[in-house]
């Protein structure tokens, strides 16, 4: 049904740089997940961690790990929507990719590159916002550090959903929580953020703290910080419908002309 979209929200632990074992752990988690659901969220690097050891685990848009996507997705009849790292062109990229079940796949570089870790060093930043449609609802994946950054996220394009997909550590994750639930509100949006949880290569530790807002910027979720965790949500279009024509407030948003 196009008027609701279901979505599963996977919350969990990484293993560092090891692409295959991600892959084993993820095939588990998802093939336990209901055959009812349309989409399905992974988190940031989910076949490595957050690294920037990026020649160890970078793959093509041609590798393993789509092919592992598409076959996933196609058995599954659901999308899937997670990043990794892809090597293309002789550059590095941290590439969200949103596989369909019909084999199409919707690509998005992320554009803010986590200076604090090098990343920019490592990774070359993308330049293109990306909304894509699937299922009848327009969509707009970000990763990350892009949370930080409103205007790359204002809905000038009228979405129905935003994404972030993360690896957002635990000593900074109350600016998530916040940040998430702004971003619906700013937008008028249904907002979903997916984050790890564990201990990276680097001792880094991820507390999770994946959420789902509606356009008012109420949790619709119940996860629980720190332990691995799916949970599926219920978006429906009558509610954005309901709350853009009642409230007005995208009517009233600035227009920014954005240069990359």
């Amino acid at each position: 049904m196009e008027n609701e979209l279901k979505v599963a929200l996977v919350q969990a632990n990484l293993i560092w740089e090891d692409p295959i074992q991600n892959r084993t752990n993820f095939s588990e988690k998802i093939n336990g997940i209901s055959d009812s659901v349309d989409l399905i969220v992974l988190p940031e690097m989910f076949t490595s961690g957050f690294t920037m050891n990026a020649t160890s685990v970078a793959e093509t848009m041609d590798g393993e790990t789509i092919s592992w996507l598409k076959k996933i997705s196609k058995q599954k009849q659901t999308a899937i929507i997670g990043s990794l790292v892809i090597s293309e062109n002789k550059n590095y990229f941290n590439r969200l990719v949103c596989v369909e079940p019909s084999g199409k796949i919707t690509s998005y570089d992320k554009r803010h590159t986590f200076t604090l870790a090098g990343e920019h060093k490592i990774y070359t930043a993308g330049t293109e916002k990306v909304i894509f449609n699937y299922k009848g609802w327009e969509i707009c994946p970000l990763v990350c550090y892009d949370l930080r950054f409103p205007v790359w996220a204002r809905n000038i394009e009228n979405y129905d959903l935003l994404i972030y997909v993360a690896n957002w550590p635990k000593v900074r994750v109350s600016a998530w929580d916040s940040l998430l639930k702004a971003r619906a509100i700013e937008n008028m949006t249904y907002c979903i953020g997916v984050n790890r949880v564990g201990l990276d290569g680097n001792n880094y530790e991820y507390t999770g703290h994946s959420a789902s807002f509606n356009v008012l910027g109420n949790r619709m979720d119940s996860i629980q910080e720190s332990k691995e965790t799916i949970e599926i949500i219920t978006l429906k279009k009558e509610h954005i419908s309901k709350y853009r024509e009642k409230l007005g407030f995208l009517k009233d948003r600035d227009a920014f002309n954005l240069e990359a």
